[in-house]
């Protein structure tokens, strides 16, 4: 079975950033997905079939540094850009207020389309991820500086073409490795990093945007919450290393409309550690918390 079989039907969008892979399952409201960095839409595979009764589950491969098919040359992988193309994609899939679910790196950029670009999002979910001052986390700051060090990230790609070397890098606490409770499978990191390490352009389009990170986004955006009267769902991990769960009650405190669950037994991909805990806080949410025009 692939790492993406339980996430719908597959199609491409054609935007003038470049195409993007999308998924859907289910009927119901709109339900949007945005995974972290060096990630992609299969980081949803055990949530979606739990929530697809009830909902239309969109996962996408955002061009976040997991992803097949790169961006047109000339398309902004900020941090705020890659926010813009969030936007887009859900202006172009459903003409109605979707429910937008971050997580790690998906969380940041879920907070940025909030700030700047609110007019298509009814609820937001943000589960572990970078905030305020935490972007990137330090642990993660090598990546950055081997993006901006000329010729560093060719070579790191492909030394990570090697199965052993990728494997052994991805399960290291540099990677995935303090982000799952469990080592993830094989398969999935070379599902991950394929695009990174056999296709130049993909890993163009990565390093692009590590050499954009920067606190300003998730500051200012931390600066425009009170004016979002969205209601937001905020599920942490209360054993994350990385963020704090601090900063989740912060979120709750920040958003003028927000609660605050917690996820035990889980790292940051809680998709990944506590998919049933994680796929019910998400049900539970929205289902009390109808929109206007919709019953409860």
């Amino acid at each position: 079975m692939s790492v993406v079989s339980e996430l719908g039907e597959s199609r491409l969008l054609h935007l003038p950033q470049g195409a993007i892979r999308i998924y859907e399952r289910g009927h119901g409201e709109p339900v949007v997905f945005v995974h972290g960095l060096f990630a992609n839409a299969a980081a949803w595979r055990k949530v979606v079939p739990r929530l697809a009764g009830s909902y239309r589950c969109i996962t996408v491969d955002w061009p976040f540094g997991a992803h097949r098919i790169p961006m047109a040359p000339d398309a902004d992988l900020t941090p705020l850009g890659i926010a813009g193309t969030i936007a887009d994609v859900i202006e172009s899939i459903d003409r109605s207020a979707v429910t937008l679910v971050g997580n790690d790196g998906g969380g940041m950029l879920s907070q940025l389309v909030v700030a700047h670009r609110p007019e298509r999002i009814a609820r937001l979910v943000l589960t572990p991820c970078d905030a305020y001052e935490n972007f990137p986390p330090p642990l993660f700051n090598y990546l950055c500086w081997i993006a901006r060090v000329p010729g560093a990230g060719p070579l790191t790609s492909q030394l990570l073409r090697l199965p052993a070397v990728r494997r052994t890098y991805a399960r290291s606490r540099f990677a995935f490795g303090g982000l799952t409770r469990d080592p993830i499978s094989d398969e999935l990191i070379d599902h991950y990093l394929h695009g990174m390490t056999h296709d130049r352009a993909i890993a163009r389009d990565s390093f692009a945007f590590l050499r954009a990170v920067d606190n300003k986004y998730t500051i200012d955006a931390a600066a425009r919450f009170r004016s979002a009267g969205l209601p937001v769902l905020v599920a942490w991990a209360e054993e994350d290393r990385f963020f704090p769960f601090d900063h989740a009650r912060r979120l709750a405190a920040d958003f003028p409309n927000a609660r605050l669950e917690s996820i035990t037994n889980s790292l940051t991909w809680v998709a990944e550690d506590q998919p049933a805990r994680t796929a019910a806080v998400i049900d539970e949410f929205i289902s009390t918390t109808p929109l206007p025009g919709r019953p409860g």
